[in-house]
């Protein structure tokens, strides 16, 4: 099966390169990518400059991926454990440190030597939500609704040599700053606006938090995280 994927640049990438890149990242060092070109042009641009959504189409047949989305078999804390190990979060908090070490200790998959990683994206507002939740602000089922929030979160992620490799360029679509850095800042607004309105002081009877799930020790295969 070949996917159609595209990269969000300030300039045309006709040869990805293994190995370069931010290894900072959600995921850690990859080549990000997204499904969809209305995101792939927002992410191409800034307030001062146009890009490109550079198009790739890659061959999935026999590439190990791991889905850390709602759409595959890994839970949100799995995600999360992920997110831990490779961006920088704010644990000056007792409750947030302790769940850092707890989430990277029981809920860290195998995920370094994937081919390609699906999930979603931990940009502005959405790694703000994950901040929240393992500081105790916000509930499991807070958490995993405000990251369904914008229907384009989720990117793919070209992990390695082999997934490398499959990529064929296709084209650069050209990014105008003066359209797609206005959509880009409406998208952002609109995710922090409906989680505001819908999550943040809405806490439901029976609402699973940080601290109730290392008190009891769960773990993966514990229905209620599903």
């Amino acid at each position: 099966m070949v996917k159609r994927i595209y990269r969000g640049s300030a300039a045309r990438i006709e040869q990805p390169v293994f190995g370069a890149g931010n290894p900072s990242n959600d995921y850690g060092l990859g080549f990000y990518c997204t499904e969809s070109l209305d995101l792939a042009l927002e992410l191409a641009v800034d307030d001062e400059r146009g890009g490109f959504a550079n198009a790739y189409d890659i061959q999935m047949d026999g590439l190990d991926v791991l889905d850390l989305s709602a759409g595959g078999t890994c839970c949100d804390l799995q995600w999360l454990a992920v997110l831990l190990e490779n961006r920088t979060f704010d644990t000056a908090s007792a409750l947030a440190r302790e769940a850092k070490d707890f989430l990277l200790a029981n809920f860290l998959p195998d995920y370094r030597d994937r081919d390609v990683i699906v999930g979603y994206r931990a940009d502005d507002s959405y790694f703000a939500f994950a901040q929240d939740f393992i500081s105790g602000g916000i509930s499991y089922r807070q958490l995993g609704n405000a990251m369904r929030l914008d229907e384009l979160g989720l990117q793919f992620v070209v992990k390695s040599r082999r997934a490398f490799e499959r990529l064929e360029f296709v084209e650069a679509v050209a990014a105008r700053s003066d359209e797609w850095a206005a959509s880009r800042r409406a998208r952002d607004a609109q995710a922090r606006h409906a989680y505001l309105d819908a999550e943040r002081h809405r806490r439901q009877r029976g609402d699973l938090f940080i601290a109730q799930i290392i008190d009891e020790e769960m773990r993966l295969d514990d229905p209620r995280l599903r």
